[in-house]
């Protein structure tokens, strides 16, 4: 297995977008993709997730953004690839294409369909552990796979070797307080998927977070958690109300694929890459595009507010403070 600095993965790891175009990844859209949230200044990159629509993707499409990105991101940054698959050959061999790329771990969810118990799960991981040639991120993620791991199972999965850490996407705090408590002393590396919890999940420990909108804007998510991380709480909540005002690109639509729609939308806005779905799911029509148009257009000017009253160095005079 190949050794891990766990040191290494703390930050803003947006769980990029999967650009298509006519039914295929659009390889010209993620390359822009890449660079655009590199130039934003995160820490890392976690592909093939949900925001990532891996689980929609074909298995030669996932191996060819596993191989793009890993290329073109280098060794600039680590690539976290989700694995999470039905059949745990299939994730094997996702896993090796990652090895092979240059990829720096692996990120897998409980099988979904048929939801395995915890007990179930605590095998799984025993089986497949030894299989896998990169360290592995356990993800919790309930709302898609119908399991919520337990504290008690999570506390005896991070006893196994080659575990380095969770991605938790429960959006619950008093369970991610519990995670903090089975984490405490040990080397491992704790993100939040939850951008509404991203500050406070950082202040009380979380090395990070995994945030669908930094594809948009990864910017102001790492001065997010940067701030968190130094004690500014009084800029996190500056830029957390910067956050709410950003996430009514979320809020379009009633169904499970809107706030990815809503991501995609805003990056085909921005010019950076298309907005079009994984089969069988559909982009937003106009009505929906013009309202993603009308919430970036007010989040910008709240940026350019922002800006002004850093720049007032401590002056009391702006409406966002």
């Amino acid at each position: 297995m190949k050794h891990l600095n766990k040191n290494r993965f703390q930050g803003i790891y947006p769980p990029i977008i999967t650009p298509i175009k006519n039914g295929s990844v659009d390889t010209g859209g993620l390359e822009r993709l890449v660079e655009h949230v590199i130039s934003g200044g995160v820490q890392g990159f976690f592909i093939l997730g949900t925001t990532g629509e891996g689980p929609g993707l074909s298995e030669s499409d996932k191996a060819l953004v596993i191989r793009n990105v890993s290329a073109q991101v280098g060794k600039r940054l680590p690539v976290l690839v989700a694995i999470t698959d039905t059949v745990m050959n299939d994730s094997i061999a996702l896993a090796e294409i990652a090895f092979a790329a240059g990829a720096d771990a692996i990120v897998i969810a409980p099988p979904y369909y048929l939801p395995p118990g915890q007990a179930e799960f605590l095998d799984y991981l025993d089986f497949i552990l030894p299989r896998l040639p990169l360290p592995l991120f356990l993800y919790n993620m309930p709302s898609m796979t119908k399991v919520h791991l337990s504290p008690a199972t999570l506390a005896e999965a991070v006893l196994r070797p080659g575990i380095a850490g969770l991605k938790d996407s429960s959006g619950d705090m008093n369970y991610f307080h519990d995670i903090l408590q089975v984490f405490a002393g040990k080397d491992l590396a704790l993100f939040t998927g939850s951008e509404v919890l991203l500050g406070e999940s950082v202040v009380f420990g979380a090395q990070g977070g995994v945030c669908g909108g930094a594809n948009v804007c990864p910017e102001l998510f790492v001065e997010m958690w940067q701030a968190s991380r130094d004690g500014k709480i009084e800029e996190m909540r500056r830029l957390q109300r910067q956050w709410h005002l950003f996430s009514n690109i979320y809020r379009h639509g009633h169904h499970a694929s809107s706030g990815i729609k809503g991501i995609k939308c805003a990056l085909s806005l921005l010019g950076i890459c298309g907005d079009e779905m994984a089969a069988p799911f559909s982009a937003f029509v106009e009505r929906e595009r013009a309202l993603v148009h009308e919430d970036l257009e007010k989040f910008k000017i709240e940026r350019k507010v922002l800006s002004k009253c850093k720049m007032m160095k401590g002056k009391r005079r702006c409406s966002s403070s």
